[in-house]
């Protein structure tokens, strides 16, 4: 999921929860009144789930509507919410079958049927967004609904499916309120999440109020929440400075991450081990600066991580050498084992093995948030000072104009942060550099995209490893994406806030149903 953005499977991946810490300190009296207020850069691009795959997004539709099975904080299966139960059928794992759970009802009032779980995959792959979800159900062939059961069909086996229908890739939406071929215009929601949609105004705030009709897994939500949408990090950090915000999630400049500390005088502070990574992705389709392997192996081999890391970032990321975080089963370093350390010498000998002289020019695209203007200036410096490139930043302030734009090819090379699914290495390399990636920069390969078919089919994830380890070796020679970083996550909240160490789990998931005040 792109992050403005998923999510683990039973045998044998394990997302690294390693090194989390909650400091508490004592309240310091009084209990809060009326919504908390939750601040935060990541906006939401759209409300219809056929619209959106990006962390703001997801993270709304994660508790106003239901998907029929979701994943816990900490395990490592899907459970159901909007289902009673979900298998597959026989060994081959091509049918999957679920049953719906009984008195579910929209926040309009009328009830979930299976008709509106079929009608709701049907429309993601019909309208088929640039911006949506449809490439995380390219193995979903048809849907069956029959009184209560709803049968998926799959094209091949796909171990990983019970994850993706866990995601907001499943968000089950009312057939009498959204249009089967488009988008739904508006500012309303109907689902049957923890919580209702009270009022939205698109990149200010949201107002959301416990749903009282919920039935499923999470606990019922028990205080109003508004979300309130902030440009940059620095105006987030300022409302949370001037006490605007109660909770601030997502994302606060890296020097006041580096600088928390327990001692902090009415603060409560989570750090975590996430999954959130950082790639620079090239537009790899032909006559683009970036069409040539060598262009991108080029960048591959000057790029300095670790001056990124500790100087724009003050050391709350990793560098990142693979396309799969660690934590997550098939992490490995091959980017680091292709072009070692940063050197101008081994970037202008690709070029010139290659023919090309002179510096590359092009567009490096980003989108306004957090420490992505820094950024974007580190990569252009490091870039330009090896003389090879010359690099143009292009700062985008509207998260859906910049996926507009990196979806018409508009920039050279973009940088993007992803947040997984479901913490399997499918969700690190089948969305960035498979099939109809959801990255949509013209890359595609048989022999990557075979590969991630294969790892697909594997029910015990162990066995999938040595493929996965392959994929990234092919992609590391190809390089259409460029890994940069991994980065715990965050969550500060005042102190007569509970509940902030389940908000997030690194994932996409936000539990605001846990937020209450004392």
């Amino acid at each position: 999921m792109r992050s403005v953005r998923s999510k683990v499977i039973a045998a044998g991946v394990v997302l690294a929860v390693a090194g989390v810490a909650t400091w508490q300190l004592l309240p310091s009296g009084g209990g809060g009144k009326g919504a908390i207020e939750v601040g935060t850069t990541d906006v939401a691009s759209s409300l219809d789930p056929a619209g959106a795959y990006d962390a703001g997004s997801w993270a709304l539709y994660s508790n106003l509507y239901q998907s029929l099975l979701t994943v816990k904080l900490g395990s490592q299966t899907p459970v159901p919410d909007a289902a009673s139960s979900c298998e597959f059928i026989g060994q081959k794992l091509t049918t999957y079958r679920c049953e719906l759970r009984p008195g579910l009802k929209f926040t309009g009032g009328r009830e979930v049927t299976a008709e509106d779980v079929k009608f709701s995959f049907d429309r993601i792959k019909t309208i088929n967004s640039a911006q949506g979800p449809a490439s995380l159900l390219n193995t979903l062939t048809s849907v069956k609904a029959e009184g209560r059961t709803v049968t998926f069909n799959l094209s091949a086996r796909d171990a990983t499916f019970p994850f993706k229908i866990a995601t907001g890739a499943g968000a089950i939406v009312d057939k009498e309120k959204y249009p089967a071929n488009a988008l739904r215009e508006g500012d309303a929601i109907d689902g049957s999440g923890p919580y209702a949609l009270k009022s939205f105004r698109p990149g200010i705030a949201a107002e959301l109020t416990p749903n009282s009709g919920y039935k499923g897994e999470a606990k019922p939500a028990r205080a109003p929440v508004t979300i309130r949408y902030y440009e940059g990090s620095e105006e987030l950090n300022r409302a949370w400075e001037s006490r605007r915000v109660d909770v601030a999630h997502r994302e606060l400049p890296p020097a006041v991450l580096a600088a928390l500390n327990p001692g902090m005088d009415g603060v409560r502070y989570q750090e975590s081990g996430g999954t959130e990574i950082r790639n620079m992705v090239f537009n790899v389709r032909p006559g683009t600066p970036m069409a040539q392997p060598a262009v991108r192996r080029a960048v591959a081999a000057l790029l300095d991580r670790g001056r990124l890391a500790k100087g724009t970032f003050s050391g709350t990321v990793t560098p990142l050498y693979s396309l799969i975080p660690q934590g997550i089963t098939g992490h490995g370093t091959p980017f680091f084992d292709a072009y070692q350390e940063p050197s101008g010498a081994a970037a202008k000998k690709i070029l010139k093995d290659a023919g090309i002289n002179g510096p590359v020019s092009f567009t490096l695209g980003f989108n306004v948030r957090g420490a992505n203007v820094a950024e974007a200036a580190e990569i252009k410096k490091q870039l330009e000072a090896s003389g090879l490139f010359q690099v143009k930043t292009e700062a985008v302030k509207e998260w859906k104009d910049f996926q507009e734009g990196y979806a018409a090819g508009r920039y050279g090379a973009y940088t993007i942060g992803w947040i997984a699914d479901f913490p399997d290495p499918d969700n690190f390399t089948a969305p960035l550099v498979g099939a109809d990636s959801s990255m949509n920069n013209g890359f595609s390969d048989k022999a990557v995209q075979g590969l991630i078919t294969r790892t697909q089919s594997f029910g015990n994830r162990g066995e999938a490893a040595a493929d996965f380890r392959e994929v990234q070796r092919l992609v590391a020679a190809q390089v259409p994406v460029l890994p940069i970083w991994q980065k715990k996550d965050y969550v500060l909240s005042r102190d007569d806030v509970t509940g902030i160490q389940h908000l997030s789990d690194g994932t996409g998931v936000w539990r605001l149903w846990e937020l209450d005040w004392l």
